[in-house]
């Protein structure tokens, strides 16, 4: 390949083995619609691999890098993605990755990750300091891995200074976008939307797809078997006096025991169980939020909203809207 013309943004995602295809096609497919819109060539695009040879992804699919890193790679990056892969947070990145990204990051435009590629920067030490998201899913693992980096698990991607983070898999389309309309401006990246079918604005944060915080039953036995009644009895007054009452257990030893195990006190177990249970009737049923909230052991709508704002960072209406089938 020729190197670009000084006009022309490079725009380089970097690809692991194991990597998440839809980190890498879905930021570059909105790249290519945008040099499509500006009916020029603003943005070369090239995949960036570790070793000579195949990526292969996550599914199976094999991804065929522009260049492998190292020394002998010399072109000028404008923006350099890192890719996300569903291991990420499992292992441990190269060396000379982290190297090789520790060096020439702080010399692009901007910089930064997609997805669990947020893992593979952090070790770097760039994001030290600063904000950034990735997958809700593994949002508490990077944050517990990295206590010097600040993570937002709702956002759906991030700008602090020039490093650029998404969110999990789509949100690198998203990331993208916002980076073309930083670029090219609003009326191209609208018709870049238009044209891929997709958001220009995603309405919410990434927790309406969350399912970190659902109930699910831990602890010994005789707790799973406590917490399998609340969830199929969300209606009832769930008092931690009343919880503790079946399990002829004192209110005081059965809340530390409940605690010690389970991770979280009785109250918010309870009020997770209700706020999936809610979810689930609204994504199935017709019922208004009152006859939700009241089918759930909410007082009324209004404490229905606030816990599912707290939980999945939407009103019931919207979430009904979004995730009705």
């Amino acid at each position: 390949m020729g190197k670009a013309e000084p006009s022309t943004k490079t725009i380089a995602i970097l690809a692991m083995p194991g990597v998440q295809l839809l980190d890498v096609a879905g930021p570059l497919d909105v790249f290519a619609e945008a040099n499509s819109q500006a009916g020029e060539a603003v943005y070369r695009l090239i995949v960036l691999a570790g070793e000579p040879g195949p990526v292969t992804s996550s599914s199976g699919a094999q991804l065929l890098p522009d260049h492998v890193i190292g020394a002998d790679f010399a072109e000028s990056i404008d923006t350099l993605l890192v890719a996300g892969a569903p291991s990420a947070h499992v292992v441990e990145p190269a060396v000379e990755v982290v190297a090789w990204l520790k060096d020439v990051a702080p010399s692009t435009r901007r910089y930064g990750s997609v997805c669990a590629g947020a893992f593979l920067l952090a070790a770097t030490g760039l994001l030290d300091g600063r904000r950034v998201t990735t997958h809700w899913g593994v949002a508490r693992k990077l944050a517990e891995a990295y206590p010097a980096v600040t993570v937002d698990e709702d956002a759906i991607h991030i700008r602090d200074g020039r490093l650029r983070t998404a969110a999990g898999v789509t949100a690198g389309m998203d990331l993208a976008l916002a980076l073309v309309e930083e670029d090219l401006g609003r009326d191209i990246a609208m018709r870049v939307a238009a044209q891929l079918v997709m958001f220009f604005k995603r309405p919410g944060g990434q927790m309406q797809f969350s399912r970190k915080d659902e109930a699910v039953p831990a602890g010994r036995s005789a707790l799973q078997e406590l917490q399998r009644w609340v969830a199929a009895n969300p209606a009832l007054d769930h008092t931690v006096a009343s919880l503790a009452e079946r399990l002829h257990l004192s209110p005081r030893h059965f809340a530390r025991l409940f605690r010690a195990e389970v991770g979280i006190t009785p109250a918010n177990w309870v009020e997770a169980a209700r706020v999936a249970t809610a979810r689930r009737l609204l994504e199935t049923g017709h019922d208004a939020p009152k006859q939700v909230a009241a089918q759930c052991g909410f007082a009324d709508a209004d404490t229905l909203r606030r816990a599912f704002g707290r939980h999945v960072g939407v009103t019931p209406a919207e979430y009904r809207k979004r995730f009705r089938g």
